[in-house]
């Protein structure tokens, strides 16, 4: 199972709801992750861009996508980001991967082409 985090920001109409009725954030996300093949490991209100942040394990990126897609459909939000997460064991292991493959990779900026003129240059 692979961690993402989601990024989620209320319309204000979902805020007035919530603020009137004051239902637990949890409770309401939870099943919904359960029923794609997830399991919520945090939760957070938040400040900024985001109003709520969470952290949930999914078995598939597909099942983290039909989260992210049933949060967008039911309307009370604005914006919804997924994030997927590694470990820091799984980064050290894409550094070293990268570190192995860099040298069959040729950067555009550091090719040269023979006869090349600069941009807008006539011949």
């Amino acid at each position: 199972m692979a961690r993402y985090m989601f990024q989620v920001a209320y319309t204000s109409e979902s805020w007035a709801t919530q603020v009137r009725v004051q239902a637990d954030a949890v409770e309401r996300v939870e099943p919904l992750i359960t029923a794609c093949n997830g399991s919520l490991e945090a939760l957070y209100y938040a400040f900024g861009q985001s109003d709520i942040v969470g952290i949930g394990e999914f078995k598939t990126p597909e099942d983290a996508a039909a989260f992210a897609m049933a949060v967008t459909a039911g309307g009370a939000v604005k914006s919804f980001q997924t994030t997927p997460l590694m470990t820091v064991e799984q980064g050290m292991k894409a550094m070293k991967r990268a570190n192995s493959a860099a040298g069959t990779y040729k950067a555009p900026t550091a090719i040269v082409l023979p006869d090349a003129k600069p941009a807008g240059a006539r011949r």
